[in-house]
């Protein structure tokens, strides 16, 4: 997210302009935008987009094109990407599985979709226009009630020409065999669909269906991991290695272990520098120094692998949880917000707090303020930016565990954690958007899993605001698990 150091008008809602010709131009040219990196931001190359059983959602999309059903997808997000393979999966898998079963669907086969209002501010005006125009619906994941996106999204879920995709988790966590703990938004909002359609009498079923999305890296490119270790040791002021072909996995895991080390004690010395420390769940830092001692009292080891003490895994998955909740309470501190709930709610509830200074609800147009008051104004955005990058480093972490590479290095493992700590690095450097490496082709699998029929449910949902409470976390957690059995090991 490129740092605002100027107060900006309130962020508008963006309702959704759905242009078939948009849709259809976008299918049209969709086999390219796959291969072809056009944004900084997009790593893509991806090649081929494989489902193992699209005529599940066939089935599903005749039914409603029937007017039998409403339907909602809850799909996997791990890649900010995925929407490009999703699209892959209407515009050419789902017909090509329904002609193959005599099934008749009208296209284009589409689903509008939910996403990040933020997305916009970092990937460019343009974006609003084309997810306007596809369907898309902003929605502010820090608040608490986003009302005109979940008034705009009950509406198309259940009058609209299209089924509805939500990601579950909220966000992105890099992690193709790692989900996040899922928000009940998700749940919610099919269960007032139900709710909408019993008030209208109407005869629909709301079912859910799972959606699983990984990938894998069919010629895995251990020369381009090589380089981007190199590149990351490079920017940590570490001695450059260089693995020979025969290395093993193995060995990459050691080296990114290593490097991990490394960088978890520098973050751990700089916040208990500048801000306070150290805590008491760090303790003292693995090679024998206190971090109190401060960053420049330390020099770093000649290579990332010389460490006079062995590094394991399991000091990493300690130490870090101590680290990012530092991370947070320093935003938190500035905004005025507790420290309490999950990490994923504290970096939404951190972000909305500073959009609040940047993006003022109080303020139309900024410069048509007095200078002296624009200035004061410019001064608390900059600040809110500046402390907003302590929630974008917990925003990569928050998924990451210090043995889950280890546990299998894998090409995919070992390729989704050395990119995780790219991003920390160039969010660190300053970087505004950095140009993800891309470690080799990627395969998109998609796997469909059961559809849940949320209306079955209603009786139970019905019967009191408690009961209701319970049926959205029963049907949250059937998603979770739902989701994590369409998980492939690689």
């Amino acid at each position: 997210m490129p740092e605002a150091k100027r107060v900006q008008p309130r962020m508008e809602f963006i309702p959704p302009h759905y242009r078939e010709w948009v849709v259809r131009g976008g299918y049209v040219v969709l086999p390219f935008l796959l291969r072809v990196r056009l944004r900084p931001w997009l790593p893509v190359g991806i090649w081929p987009v494989t489902c193992k059983n699209p005529e599940v959602l066939a089935a599903l999309f005749h039914q409603f094109q029937q007017g039998k059903i409403r339907l909602l997808l809850a799909f996997r997000h791990s890649q900010v990407d995925d929407p490009l393979s999703l699209s892959y999966l209407f515009s050419r898998l789902v017909p090509q599985a329904a002609q193959a079963k005599g099934i008749s669907l009208v296209r284009p086969i589409h689903s509008f979709f939910m996403y990040d209002r933020g997305m916009p501010l970092w990937a460019g005006k343009w974006l609003e226009w084309f997810f306007a125009s596809m369907g898309g619906i902003p929605v502010h994941r820090g608040r608490r009630l986003d009302l005109k996106a979940l008034k705009s999204v009950r509406e198309q879920l259940v009058n609209g020409p299209f089924p509805v995709t939500i990601a579950p988790e909220g966000a992105t966590n890099g992690h193709g065999e790692v989900i996040s703990p899922l928000e009940p938004g998700t749940a919610q909002v099919a269960f007032w669909a139900v709710e909408d359609l019993h008030k209208a009498q109407r005869p629909e079923s709301v079912i859910l269906l799972p959606v699983g999305l990984q990938y894998v890296y069919p010629d895995p490119n251990w020369g381009a991991l090589n380089h981007l270790l190199s590149q990351l040791e490079a920017d940590c002021g570490l001695t450059v290695q260089s693995l020979p072909i025969t290395a093993s996995a193995t060995d990459y895991y050691r080296r990114i272990l290593a490097l991990g080390h490394h960088l978890l004690s520098q973050m751990e010395q700089f916040y208990a520098r500048f801000y306070g420390g150290p805590w008491p769940e760090m303790g003292e830092d693995v090679r024998g120094k206190t971090v109190s001692e401060g960053l420049a009292t330390e020099s770093p080891p000649k290579s990332p692998t010389e460490s006079p003490q062995p590094i394991r895994p399991g000091d990493i998955a300690q130490r870090l949880k101590p680290l990012l909740n530092r991370a947070l309470e320093v935003g938190e501190q500035f905004f005025g917000l507790p420290h309490s709930g999950t990490p994923e709610n504290r970096c939404r509830r951190l972000e909305e707090a500073g959009w609040m200074y940047i993006y003022r609800e109080d303020i139309d147009h900024p410069d048509h303020l007095a200078p002296f008051d624009r200035g004061l104004a410019n001064w608390m955005a900059e600040a809110a930016s500046l402390h907003l990058r302590h929630m974008r480093l917990v925003e990569s972490f928050v998924a990451v565990r210090g043995n889950h590479a280890g546990e299998n290095p894998s090409f995919e493992r070992l390729a989704e954690t050395s990119l995780i700590l790219f991003d920390l690095v160039e969010r660190v450097k300053g970087t505004a958007v950095p140009k993800r490496p891309q470690l080799g082709r990627r395969q998109a699998i998609i796997t469909l899993g059961q559809p849940i029929n949320v209306s079955d449910r209603w009786p139970t949902y019905a019967q009191s605001r408690r009961a209701a409470k319970a049926a959205v976390e029963a049907l949250t957690q059937d998603i979770q698990q739902a989701l994590t059995d369409l998980i492939e090991p690689t």
